[in-house]
């Protein structure tokens, strides 16, 4: 499809995608009543969600998920699951392995080429609790699980109608590369302060599988992603874990109505995040670039972010 004029104008202050990010990141509250439940998964680990309801009973259920070391609880996921609630939608905020408080039972943990675990959730929205229409949206690494998941596969299922990917690093090496760089310095510091301290928790708990040696080696994300990520997920290294988990690749294959929302000044996303060239190829693709935004941070009147009433747009446009 035609890449869609973004008709996003933020206030003068959060036009700088710094301050937007940080705002978004860092002061933002949403107040949201949810109720958590527990599922097994096949491998026998668990992952928790987080559920909210409409006032009546719905067969319509939004599936959220987060991005690098979120939660259920993030403003980012709150906010659109409230908004969707008072729309006649049910919401489920979808907490990876190891992020809802409590360390998961394996070694692996979650990464941004994670699909069969989403895949598990829709099957349980489908056939444990009913729901016949069902939307996806993500945010960053959240945002690269979905359009993964709905390009991969040669079917979806049909009660799949919509979904909307936001800040998404489609092109994982190239934001990689850029989560390096002086300008994100303090991003990718905190990032990787909260991902070793979960991982010394696994340590402890499996010492077999990595060494004191190699946790002390870790001094980037890169070293996270070559240490971590790609030995308990299968991958050669960081390098072959993102070219393989990468959702630009399949992106042509997408049959489900996808927005994509990657704002211009996002300083964590490269050149190859903003797929233009995918989405005038593939009728139901469509791609939206506003100027402002930073990471995450689509900041709107009422504490109701531009991308998710664009969410809701959209999901009323192709239902």
């Amino acid at each position: 499809m035609p890449i869609i004029d973004s008709k996003y104008k933020p206030r003068f202050y959060f036009r700088n995608g710094f301050v937007s990010t940080v705002y978004s990141g860092l002061v933002r509250r949403v107040y949201l009543e949810q109720k958590r439940e527990r599922i097994t998964l096949s491998d026998g680990d668990f992952m928790d969600l987080d559920w909210s309801y409409s006032e009546e009973k719905s067969n319509k259920l939004i599936i959220l998920l987060h991005g690098l070391e979120g939660n259920g609880q993030r403003p980012y996921m709150t906010a659109p699951a409230k908004l969707f609630n008072q729309n006649g939608t049910d919401a489920v905020c979808v907490n990876f392995r190891g992020c809802s408080g409590e360390d998961n039972l394996k070694f692996r943990s979650y990464h941004s080429g994670g699909t069969e675990d989403l895949e598990a959730v829709i099957e349980h929205a489908i056939n444990v609790k009913g729901y016949s229409e069902i939307y996806l949206k993500g945010i960053s690494l959240g945002a690269n699980v979905i359009l993964k998941y709905l390009g991969e596969r040669q079917e979806v299922p049909d009660a799949i109608k919509a979904a909307i990917a936001v800040s998404v690093p489609c092109f994982l090496l190239g934001a990689a590369q850029e989560l390096l760089t002086f300008k994100n310095r303090l991003y990718h510091d905190r990032f990787l302060r909260h991902l070793l301290e979960r991982l010394k928790i696994k340590q402890k708990r499996f010492p077999e599988f990595i060494s004191d040696n190699e946790f002390q080696s870790i001094k980037t994300l890169w070293d996270f992603d070559n240490v971590y990520t790609a030995k308990a997920h299968g991958f050669e290294d960081a390098l072959d874990y993102y070219e393989k988990c990468s959702s630009l690749q399949f992106l042509p294959y997408i049959k489900t109505p996808t927005l994509i929302i990657n704002a211009l000044n996002d300083s964590f996303l490269s050149a190859e995040c903003y797929p233009v060239k995918a989405a005038k190829n593939n009728p139901e693709l469509y791609l939206e670039m506003p100027p402002h935004g930073g990471h995450s941070g689509l900041i709107d009147k009422k504490n109701v972010y531009y991308n998710e009433k664009r969410a809701l747009e959209f999901v009323k446009q192709n239902t």
